[in-house]
């Protein structure tokens, strides 16, 4: 892939040298974790009489909200957000540990009409998810009416069997009672229409967090019986890198004109603790390459004497070490992948 790839780079890293916290590098885990994939949490632990668990899928047109709402689920930023469409790219799992249950939530890409092969591949990993899932809570924003893309996200949904199916009308904060009624209605009547059940029809706002913990009731309420599927205190199965990179990718998508977005990819090529350090004052260290589909774009990416990616190096930064707890050193770079969204061998590289 390196014959594809402009070498101009721009090294926007940081470095903080100032943490106070202690790292506790003796802990281990148990042996009856499985860290090859989702497991009970272990044969030590005796889950409560009615103790629930299990999966629920967030789905819905780009932009409707998902994402923002798995956030204030978990309690904490585990998925990306973005004014942007098609921000998420990744199924992303976040944990919500409670007394009676663990829901995993999997926050996916919104589902749309493909125009590309990165397109059609996403919509491959959204419909895949929900015939694995326990419960699909479908975001309808409130502020936009039912349109073409609704439709044809339940009717796509209506083809998979034994789902239970739960509408969320999501961003209530943006719109008055009235308009939300008539929203509600018109959920309603989408379910008619496409033949779709609703276990439930709900209102939230993530932002203002108005009926979030009902909507997380009613999710739990959907779950079968059955132990905690991962260790009490995780938020999310994404690995750190997985994490990094969609921080950089969203400190990217701020402030880029329309096209640019779809065309923005973010690798992590090394991630770890920089040798050497004091215990009490590590560095994290990420040498990342974001990539774009040509060489105009890769200057709107650098900005004016690498102004604009220092500025997302700055940004992304902060973000990385708010959600890891450690300063970091962040080495960015731009790189040029030639129409990547629709070479099947660069998507393989890019890891989609």
């Amino acid at each position: 892939m390196a014959d594809e790839h402009d070498d101009t780079t721009e090294d926007v890293g940081e470095e903080l040298d100032d943490l106070d916290d202690d790292l506790d590098e003796d802990d281990e885990l148990d042996d009856d974790f499985d860290l090859s994939g989702v497991a009970p949490a272990g044969a030590f632990y005796q889950a409560p009489e009615g103790y629930r668990s299990g999966f629920a899928s967030f789905v819905g047109r780009p932009n409707a909200g998902k994402s923002t709402l798995t956030n204030a689920l978990v309690g904490q930023k585990i998925v990306i957000t973005s004014s942007k469409p098609q921000t998420t790219r990744n199924v992303v799992r976040g944990i919500v540990n409670r007394d009676d249950a663990q829901l995993i939530l999997v926050d996916t890409p919104g589902l749309h009409r493909p125009r590309t092969l990165l397109g059609e591949r996403l919509n491959d990993l959204v419909r895949t998810t929900w015939a694995e899932v326990d419960v699909v809570a479908v975001c309808f924003p409130a502020n936009e009416k039912i349109g073409p893309g609704d439709r044809y996200l339940v009717g796509e949904l209506s083809k998979v069997r034994r789902t239970t199916r739960i509408a969320v009308a999501t961003k209530t904060d943006l719109v008055t009672p009235e308009q939300l009624g008539q929203h509600l209605l018109d959920i309603q009547a989408l379910g008619e229409e496409t033949s779709t059940v609703w276990a439930e029809i709900v209102p939230v706002s993530a932002v203002s967090g108005d009926q979030v913990q009902l909507l997380a009731d009613l999710l739990v309420g959907q779950l079968p019986e059955g132990p905690p599927l991962y260790p009490d205190g995780d938020l999310t199965d994404a690995p750190e890198e997985a994490l990094a990179a969609d921080l950089i990718r969203e400190a990217a998508l701020e402030g880029v004109r329309d096209e640019l977005p779809h065309s923005i990819a973010v690798v992590v090529e090394e991630m770890g603790l920089r040798e050497g350090r004091p215990a009490d004052k590590p560095l994290l260290v990420i040498v990342a390459n974001l990539y774009v589909e040509r060489d105009s774009q890769k200057g709107i990416m650098i900005g004016h004497k690498g102004a604009r990616l220092r500025s997302v190096g700055t940004a992304a930064r902060k973000q990385i070490e708010a959600l890891l707890g450690t300063p970091v050193y962040l080495d960015l770079q731009v790189k040029i992948a030639k129409d990547w969204q629709r070479d099947p061998r660069q998507l393989r590289k890019l890891g989609f």
